[in-house]
């Protein structure tokens, strides 16, 4: 190999570990756990997630809650400054009593509200709970 050619070789690999760098501290891949986001979304199924600390509503969203190391993707169903609808959350809960979204949180639901954990029980999501929001579904391997 001549000198020229390990030159662009070696900016090409470098080029690729760029890359491949960049997308990981832009992308997140995870993989549905649980039947809280059907029929959106099921387990088993994999996501590509953007990082991004500013989610709009109707996103889904890859959260983290406080003292617990699991992650969870919800719905974003209010965002700061909105009006809460009655059937979202009981306005004694959660210091919701003014029935607006406080600055630098969400309110996030299930999709399927039955089985699903969300700001009904947990209360409020603050935005730096808040890992990215979903871009896509990816698809099975299967």
């Amino acid at each position: 190999m001549t000198t020229p050619s390990i030159v662009v070789l070696l900016l090409a690999v470098a080029w690729l570990g760029g890359l491949a760098l960049g997308a990981r501290l832009l992308l997140i891949l995870a993989t549905v756990d649980g039947a809280s986001m059907e029929p959106t979304l099921r387990p088993g199924e994999r996501v590509l997630i953007r990082r991004t600390r500013r989610p709009r509503r109707g996103d889904v969203v890859l959260m983290r809650l406080p003292a617990d190391p699991a992650l969870l993707l919800k719905r974003v169903v209010a965002v700061a400054g909105e009006h809460l609808p009655a059937d979202w959350a009981r306005p004694d809960v959660h210091g919701l009593g003014d029935r607006r979204v406080p600055a630098g949180c969400y309110v996030v639901l299930g999709d399927n509200r039955p089985v699903s954990t969300d700001s009904r029980y947990f209360g409020l999501v603050r935005r730096d709970r808040v890992l990215g929001v979903m871009i896509r579904r990816l698809p099975s391997g299967g």
